[in-house]
This record gives C-alpha cells, sequence and structure tokens, in this order.
C-alpha cells in the first residue's frame, strides 16, 4: 500500500470511527485495512 493510500485510510477511520492516528501508527498496513473495510462495509449496509 503507499504512503498516500494508508494516509487516506487513516483519515477515514478517524473520521467515522472516531479512532486517533497515534493508535493506528502502531498498526501493519494490513490491520489498517482490514479496519478500513470493515467501516466501509458497514456504510454500505445501512444504505
Amino acid at each position: 500500500m503507499s504512503r498516500q493510500e494508508r494516509k487516506n485510510m487513516v483519515n477515514f477511520i478517524e473520521k467515522m470511527n472516531g479512532v486517533e492516528s497515534s493508535q493506528l501508527k502502531n498498526m501493519t498496513d494490513q490491520e489498517v485495512e482490514h479496519i478500513y473495510n470493515s467501516i466501509y462495509s458497514q456504510l454500505e449496509h445501512q444504505e
């Protein structure tokens, strides 16, 4: 994953889930992507 992709995912997670970036900094790319996909999937099902 590129730095820009990770940055965008972290920004999305922070805004949608209230998670602080300091918590996400120590996570792997795969963990960040999993959280992102989980939130995005929940949003899709709400619509």
